[in-house]
C-alpha cells in the first residue's frame, strides 16, 4: 500500500479526467519491482509499475523499444505483448524522489492471458516451445531495424562490474570471490571478443519463467509480460530460462540458477525444435554457456540485491559465485550442445 499515493499521483498528472476507484497490489513478491491494478470508476482497468531498478534512462529506453515491438511485431504476435500508455504522442513515465531515492511509474493496458504453461513439460510441449521461441526471435529480427536505437551493450556492463566490485556496495564479497567475479568478466570479454555483432542482436526478454507468459490450446505462444530483464541482446540469452522450463525438474518455487539444466537431454530437444525453425550456427553454440555467465554476472552478482528480495538474493548471490561461477565451462559445453542439435 505505500504506493498507493504514488500511483494517484502519476494517474492525476496522466489524465485526472478519469477517476481512480480501486488499486490492488498483484506483485509476486520475489522482486523489489511492485505491480498494481487499477480499476476506474468508469470499470476501465489498468496496469501499473512501479519501479526503482537500475535507471530511469534505462528504463524509459526498453519501455520504448517494447512499445515499439507491440505495434509493430507480425502475425501471430501482434498482440503478444502489453502496450504502455502514452500521452500526447510519447510514452508515459512518471517518476518522483521517496526519501531522496528515484522511483518512477508506467502504465500498460491489461494484457489477454491464456492458459499457464505446465509445471513439468513433456516432450510434445518442449517441442512447441522450442518452435514457438525460434518464430518469435524471427519476427524480432525482421524489424529489429526499425526499432529505436539501444545504446546499452554487454561489455558496458560487465566492465561496470570489474570497475565497481572494490566499492562498498559489493562488501558482501570476500576478496577471493571479487578476484573470481573479475576473472569470470575477463573471461566473459575473451569468449566474446568478435562474436557479438550488431546485425545479431535482437529484443530479448531473458526471463521466461512459466509465470510471465501463457500460451492457448495448441501450446503456441499467447501473451507475454514481465519486462524487467529486456533488452537487446543475442537470441541465446533466451535459453537459459526456457531450459529450467524444460528441465526435469520444472517449475519450483524453491528455485537455482545452476547451469545443469542446459546440459539436460530436454533441453537439447528444445535446441533441435528451435534451430529447425531458425537454424543454429557455431558462434551461438559457443554463446550459450557465456550468456549464462552474462546473466550471472549482469543480473544475480551486480544487481541481485537490487532487484531480489534480501532473502532471495543472498542464497543466489553466494551460490553464484562460489559454485556456478566457477564451474560453468565444466558442466556447460559448447561441443556437446552442438553435437546434440546436430546430430
Amino acid at each position: 500500500m505505500k504506493y498507493f499515493s504514488l500511483i494517484k499521483s502519476a494517474w492525476h498528472d496522466y489524465d485526472n479526467s478519469r477517476k481512480i476507484k480501486d488499486i490492488t497490489d498483484i506483485s509476486i513478491k520475489v522482486s523489489t519491482n511492485h505491480v498494481y491494478r487499477i480499476i476506474l470508476i468508469d470499470g476501465s482497468k489498468i496496469i501499473a509499475k512501479v519501479s526503482d531498478y537500475g535507471y530511469i534512462s534505462n528504463f524509459s529506453e526498453d519501455h520504448s523499444i517494447i512499445n515499439a515491438l507491440s505495434i509493430n511485431l507480425p502475425y501471430p504476435f501482434e498482440n503478444f505483448l502489453a502496450k504502455s500508455l502514452t500521452k500526447k504522442g510519447k510514452l508515459y513515465i512518471y517518476e518522483k524522489k521517496i526519501k531522496q531515492s528515484p522511483v518512477w511509474v508506467v502504465f500498460y493496458n491489461p494484457i489477454r492471458t491464456s492458459k499457464k504453461p505446465t509445471k513439468k513439460q513433456n516432450n510434445f510441449k518442449i517441442i512447441k516451445l522450442g518452435k514457438e521461441l525460434a518464430n518469435f526471435h524471427l519476427g524480432c529480427r525482421n524489424i529489429s531495424n526499425i526499432l529505436p536505437d539501444k545504446s546499452k551493450k554487454f561489455n558496458e556492463d560487465i566492465n561496470f562490474i570489474k570497475n565497481n566490485i572494490s566499492k562498498s556496495k559489493y562488501s558482501h564479497f570476500d576478496k577471493n570471490q571479487k578476484k573470481e567475479i573479475i576473472s569470470q568478466c575477463n573471461i566473459f570479454i575473451k569468449n566474446t571478443k568478435n562474436l557479438l555483432n550488431k546485425e545479431d542482436l535482437l529484443p530479448v526478454f531473458i526471463d521466461w519463467n512459466i509465470g510471465n507468459f501463457s500460451i492457448d490450446q495448441n501450446y503456441n505462444f499467447f501473451s507475454r509480460w514481465d519486462y524487467d530483464w529486456f533488452r537487446i541482446g543475442h537470441r541465446t540469452l533466451d535459453f537459459y530460462f526456457l531450459s529450467r522450463v524444460c528441465s526435469s525438474q520444472g517449475d519450483s518455487t524453491l528455485f537455482t540458477y545452476s547451469p545443469l539444466t542446459l546440459m539436460e537431454k530436454r533441453f537439447m530437444i528444445f535446441l533441435k525444435s528451435y534451430h529447425s525453425k531458425y537454424p543454429l550456427n557455431e558462434s551461438d553454440f559457443i554463446l550459450i554457456p557465456e550468456m549464462y555467465r552474462f546473466f550471472i554476472l549482469n543480473y544475480v552478482i551486480k544487481d541481485g540485491y537490487r532487484f531480489f528480495n534480501k532473502s532471495i538474493a543472498k542464497k543466489l548471490i553466494q551460490d553464484s559465485v562460489n559454485l556456478y561461477l566457477p564451474n560453468i565451462n565444466k558442466i556447460v559445453i559448447s561441443d556437446k550442445i552442438k553435437n546434440h542439435v546436430l546430430k
